[in-house]
């Protein structure tokens, strides 16, 4: 049963008889459909759509946990201190629940699946506290991800530059579209109705080692996208699908830096690059 520690993750405790409705009015996830054996992605986002703090959230006895950024735990605890007003609800770092990654095809006693790659046909679950298992390398769970076409904030697209539906939450569960509202809950529903999402997660690959994260990706010397997460000669990138599709349909060379790439969207979205100016699937 391999496994792989995380020591860039933290974990921002949320507890209290107020703590499920507050994050239900603030973050874009639907807790209603959250299973107690099981993390999905969410993010709490700005007023104009925008991820703000992007995590994995799962239930914690009575209370919820965000699986986040190491370096994002304390601001994210402050924004959600500034929401709780009066509301009873209790907010904690908790610094000694070490986050591991198990991949298995069975279900470890304790531990989480992990909803993304659950979507993406992938058996891989996380674990709050000391896990067993033979220790993987974090190559290898890196190259489960660009496989899957996940992406991570920070590895793949800055906080506060990237819409929801740009790195897939509207696909693998962590945006709703049915609850209430939340922050930024107009914007992001206003470009779901109106098939308006233009930027996507596509996984990269060349016959040469890629160059480094943030290469500019171009089709007829203009920039279509960037590279994040790099493996030798695979990687994910954030691109504009209208314009990838229109250069692949009229055999226009994609360059990465002067590498030459094929890109792919990840198969579970049921996504298509628009091949004319389509409305890009959504």
């Amino acid at each position: 049963m391999p496994r792989v520690r995380l020591d860039d993750r933290a974990i921002v405790s949320i507890s209290g008889k107020d703590a499920e409705d507050l994050l239900q009015g603030l973050i874009t996830t639907d807790l209603d459909a959250l299973a107690p054996d099981e993390a999905r992605p969410g993010a709490l986002l700005t007023p104009q759509g925008k991820i703000l703090f992007e995590f994995l959230i799962s239930r914690d006895g009575d209370g919820l946990r965000l699986e986040t950024a190491s370096d994002q735990a304390e601001a994210l605890l402050k924004r959600m201190t500034m929401y709780k007003l009066r509301s009873a609800v209790e907010l904690s770092i908790r610094t000694s629940d070490a986050v591991t990654v198990i991949f298995d095809e069975a279900e470890p006693t304790g531990a989480y699946r992990d909803h993304r790659f659950e979507k993406a046909g992938v058996a891989l679950f996380r674990a709050y506290g000391e896990a067993t298992g033979d220790t993987a390398g974090a190559e290898d769970l890196e190259r489960l991800r660009i496989a899957a076409g996940i992406a991570n904030a920070g590895a793949d697209y800055a906080v506060q530059d990237a819409f929801p539906h740009d790195v897939l939450l509207d696909k693998n569960g962590g945006l709703s579209f049915k609850k209430g509202c939340y922050v930024g809950q107009e914007v992001v529903s206003r470009m779901q109705h109106r098939s308006t999402p233009r930027r996507r997660v596509v996984i990269v690959s060349a016959d040469a080692a890629l160059p480094p994260t943030g290469t500019t990706i171009t089709a007829n010397d203009k920039a279509i996208g960037a590279l994040g997460t790099v493996q030798g000669k695979s990687a994910l990138a954030i691109v504009r699908i209208d314009k990838a599709g229109e250069a692949m349909a009229n055999g226009i060379p994609l360059l990465a830096g002067d590498v030459p790439v094929t890109m792919v969207l990840p198969e579970w979205t049921g996504l298509t690059f628009p091949t004319s100016t389509d409305e890009a699937s959504a």
